[in-house]
């Protein structure tokens, strides 16, 4: 049982009641006391043991930081209504980042329901049947999920075939997805269905033999203002990023929209491989820019429409922009792969770096919309892509592609 303790702001306390450290920390004001945890107190609880994790997530309250010692653990841990604030966030993270707890087999490893202001990293999870991580808000009726963060997350052998995701999100909003590692996963690296407001940044997806890899992030079900930002995609889906979908309309939110998603940007991403490193699926507003697209193995871009009701809007407005593209002829005969009910006609396409490898001359794509500003059939020199280095030495295509963006 634990007891407030009031504290001289400023100063450090410790003492050990039973097995769990509790660390408070008085922050002090700041002047005219409008400091964001002014007189704060952070508990922090070390675990190491099922038991013990379980019952420290149970009792976590806004400012709670649960350290969870190396080791395994049992996997299923089902959180409901967990609620930090702005200013103290509930956090639960493994002690230490270099060797992380591991939550192996089971159907889920984690499911966060009806949470907010919640921190989870320095994880690892593999080998779940379902999802391996499910975030979401209880139902398409009841109010969003929100400012929930996952970071330094190990994500591994999810499924291995049918609709089973790495993290499943749905309706959360204001997220972020940074600096994760991806590798071997049946449906979508990052299912987002109904989200707001979030960013996929740092993060590695890795396809494995033996998974069906459909995806990797995939933003639909009235999805909007989501980033995918400076991530490796190494061989990862047949889909590298899917923006939009097709989705039932009862789990749309919000409800009504007449969207699968909108306003999606993925900028300064390397992508290796995969059929197609873009798909654009009723999309309204997407834009790719300063990416590196390498040895696609069928499309460049895909502009489909998957969602045909009458009154969704078409996959229209995208714009594709200072991307640098280094493909063969053998494996891409079409560059951009155009299905019907859609409007390609409304793309923009902008100071791009085409170069065929293997036919320099057949290097100019085909193209829904003219291209403004585009270079064709000129060798970006590319550092090492064997050892993962796509750094253009062309002084030329030094704004083109990942590395330049900023």
């Amino acid at each position: 049982m634990f007891r407030a303790v009031e504290l001289p702001v400023g100063r450090l306390f410790l003492f050990l009641a039973g097995s769990v450290w509790l660390l408070f920390v008085g922050t002090g004001e700041s002047e005219g006391g409008s400091g964001p945890t002014a007189r704060g107190a952070v508990r922090v609880i070390d675990v190491a043991d099922d038991a013990a994790l379980r019952s420290a997530v149970q009792q976590a309250t806004p400012g709670t930081h649960v350290r969870i010692a190396p080791g395994r653990y049992r996997p299923g841990l089902y959180i409901v209504g967990l609620k930090g604030t702005a200013q103290r966030p509930i956090v639960i993270e493994g002690a230490s980042a270099d060797n992380p707890p591991l939550f192996e087999g089971g159907g889920t490893a984690w499911q966060l329901s009806r949470c907010q202001y919640v921190t989870l990293r320095n994880i690892a999870v593999r080998g779940q049947s379902g999802n391996g991580i499910n975030i979401d808000d209880g139902g398409p009726n009841n109010p969003s999920a929100h400012h929930i963060v996952l970071e330094h997350i190990s994500v591994a052998e999810i499924g291995p075939k049918g609709n089973h995701d790495a993290i499943k999100l749905s309706g959360v909003d204001d997220f972020a997805v940074r600096n994760c590692r991806f590798e071997g996963w049946a449906g979508q690296a990052v299912d987002m269905v109904g989200c707001h407001r979030g960013v996929i940044e740092g993060c590695t997806f890795q396809g494995r033999a033996g998974f069906s890899d459909n995806t990797g992030p995939q933003a639909k079900g009235g999805s909007s203002d989501i980033v995918i930002r400076r991530c490796l995609f190494l061989d990862a889906a047949d889909r590298g990023v899917n923006l939009g979908g097709s989705t039932g309309q009862t789990v749309f939110r919000p409800q009504g929209a007449k969207y699968e998603a909108q306003r999606i940007i993925v900028e300064g991403c390397v992508f290796v491989g995969c059929e197609a490193p873009l798909a654009l699926v009723g999309v309204d507003s997407a834009v790719a820019r300063y990416n590196t697209i390498y040895r696609p193995r069928k499309w460049v871009l895909r502009i489909l429409q998957e969602n045909n009701s009458p009154e969704f809007l078409k996959c229209s407005n995208g714009r594709f922009e200072n991307n640098l593209i280094v493909f063969r002829r053998a494996e891409v005969s079409v560059e951009v792969n155009i299905g019907p009910n859609t409007k390609p006609e409304s793309f923009r396409f902008a100071d791009n770096w085409w170069y065929c490898e293997d036919q320099p001359q057949s290097s100019r794509p085909r193209l829904p919309a003219e291209e403004t500003g585009g270079v064709y059939g000129i060798d970006p020199q590319l550092a090492a892509p064997f050892r993962q280095d796509f750094r253009p030495l062309n002084p030329k295509a030094a704004s083109f592609g990942a590395s330049a963006w900023k």
